[in-house]
């Protein structure tokens, strides 16, 4: 057994020698990453339309609760039930779609699963702006919802092995910077613009992106796992167009490139061969092995502490919530404050990716969110009380809790989730982590009314938030590893070794071989 371990290991660190050798003639030059610039580009319009997806209750929920006083024999009567499950109602098909979008993903690519999210998009939006009753609208919602994890995933996941280690972080924090534009955009159009007319207007990025994303190539590693080289070579030489060419060597960029890509899978392959079974149960025996199952109840539990901190809560319920904490600014305008604030820091935050690491983010990022937000709750107990007029406070907390969420809690698992887990189950890992996330959303945006009720209202349902996020501070900081600018194999051995990240400087167990791969992804460079 003792020499199979040191067989794998040794294996291990030829494979890190390969990528550590082609990262030598890594050009860091702009030019070299129009590319990669290009196809985050074309993937704007995807998740500008998931950001909608996401802040579309929030726009269209008050519009038919403030439509209920009307003598219009034609307008939609909605119930509080009824509306809870029209927000609540697209996560509920999340965690189907993201299973299901994980096996396309896997099996057919991740640009055929971007491609496929056109058609329930497009559906669940012309349902919704026809809708005459409420299941049409559940059943709108619903389909967006698919949609919606459909765009997210693959995305994620094709900027993560498309990109340069030390870019992956700013391009796939791009994305979210997109869809915090597209939340952005939907709350203008709901000040303005009747739920209708949103829901139609939405279609036209559909448009724009089936037509841009046949220009771009699939993902190399994607490619390489499925034994087609020709093809990988040709996406990796579109990919390195602008990268200068090693000196005296003999075989090209590419060539290195695809080289080191093939020695991974080919490892992986042999570690699979050990497996028994079907491909589906060799896949969920993987799962059963620490680079499996670490990752993914480590994601679980962050995301856990991220939705009942109240983050999409919020957002998908911003106006009826700046309703309940007695404000007097306009709730709508509000709302666009909200989300105009977490698009200033997703900028922000594509800027800190490149420049910080992620558990530092996460812990400032969990303190200001727990202090804000429970000043937040205390001011708005005083105004419902009537010992304060200072309505403007609550407000300006919450915009600054959103301040603080943007720069961890709210985007860094999202990240994290398209790294930690190995190539062969990346995509069908990223979808059971979706669906988790999903549920655990829509468990929360179900109990919007319950738990406001329990905790004695606004200023109670605050400090609810605040004491998850002291929780998920606790949480990250104990078993949250760190990603940032480390090679995807690296980060990969790291799980099968470890557990409890703040453990390792004191851990006299690690072998010699494992300190290799284990000390890169505990240091701060």
């Amino acid at each position: 057994m003792e020499n199979l371990e040191d067989r794998k290991h040794a294996q291990l660190l030829d494979i890190l020698n390969s990528t550590r050798s082609i990262s030598h003639y890594d050009s860091k030059t702009l030019k070299s990453l129009i590319p990669q610039i290009l196809v985050t580009t074309i993937l704007v319009f995807p998740n500008i339309v998931v950001g909608i997806i996401y802040a579309y209750s929030a726009i269209l929920i008050p519009q038919l609760m403030e439509a209920q006083n009307s003598s219009d024999p034609d307008v939609l009567r909605v119930t509080k039930a009824e509306s809870a499950w029209i927000t609540s109602s697209a996560m509920l098909s999340m965690p189907i779609g993201s299973i299901a979008g994980g096996i396309i993903m896997d099996s057919f690519g991740r640009l055929n699963l971007l491609k496929l999210m056109v058609m329930p998009c497009i559906a669940g939006f012309v349902i919704i702006a026809t809708a005459v009753n409420v299941p049409m609208l559940i059943v709108g919602r619903m389909l967006t919802g698919v949609a919606l994890v459909w765009g997210l995933n693959p995305g994620s996941i094709y900027i993560a092995e498309i990109s340069r280690a030390d870019v992956r972080g700013p391009l796939s924090a791009s994305l979210v910077l997109n869809y915090s534009i597209g939340m952005v955009l939907v709350m203008i159009k709901g000040w303005f613009l009747n739920w209708r007319l949103v829901a139609w207007l939405s279609n036209i990025y559909m448009v724009i992106f089936i037509i841009l994303i046949i220009f771009i190539p699939e993902s190399p590693v994607w490619l390489v796992s499925k034994g087609r080289l020709d093809q990988a070579k040709k996406s990796l030489e579109w990919f390195n167009k602008y990268q200068p060419q090693p000196e005296h060597k003999v075989v090209t960029y590419s060539e290195m490139q695809l080289s080191a890509l093939q020695k991974e899978h080919l490892l992986r392959t042999k570690q699979d061969e050990q497996l028994s079974g079907s491909n589906f149960a060799k896949k969920l025996k993987m799962f059963l092995k620490p680079t499996g199952y670490k990752p993914l109840l480590i994601l679980a539990g962050q995301f856990f502490f991220q939705q009942f901190s109240g983050v999409h809560m919020i957002i998908f319920n911003g106006v009826i919530f700046f309703q309940e904490m007695g404000t007097k600014m306009d709730p709508y305008l509000a709302s666009i404050y909200i989300g105009s604030v977490r698009l200033v820091m997703s900028v922000v935050y594509t800027w800190l990716m490149k420049r910080c690491n992620r558990r530092p983010l996460m812990m400032i990022s969990s303190i200001g969110m727990a202090i804000t937000i429970a000043l937040s709750g205390l001011f708005t107990s005083w105004i419902q009380e009537g010992t304060t007029t200072h309505t403007w406070i609550p407000v300006t907390m919450v915009m600054l809790y959103f301040v603080f969420a943007a720069i961890g809690v709210m985007f860094i698992p999202v990240i994290m989730a398209s790294e930690v887990f190995p190539v062969r189950i990346r995509g069908i890992s990223q979808s059971i982590v979706s669906a988790i996330a999903h549920l655990l959303m829509f468990a929360v945006l179900q109990s919007y009314y319950a738990l406001a009720e329990a905790f004695g209202g606004s200023s109670g349902l605050q400090y609810f938030f605040s004491a998850m996020c002291i929780a998920g501070l606790l949480f990250s900081y104990i078993f949250m590893p760190e990603t940032r600018n480390k090679k995807l194999t690296i980060i990969e051995q790291y799980f099968a070794t470890n557990t409890i990240y703040i453990s390792i400087p004191n851990c006299g167990k690690i072998r010699k071989q494992d300190n290799a791969l284990v000390e890169p992804l505990n240091s701060t460079n």
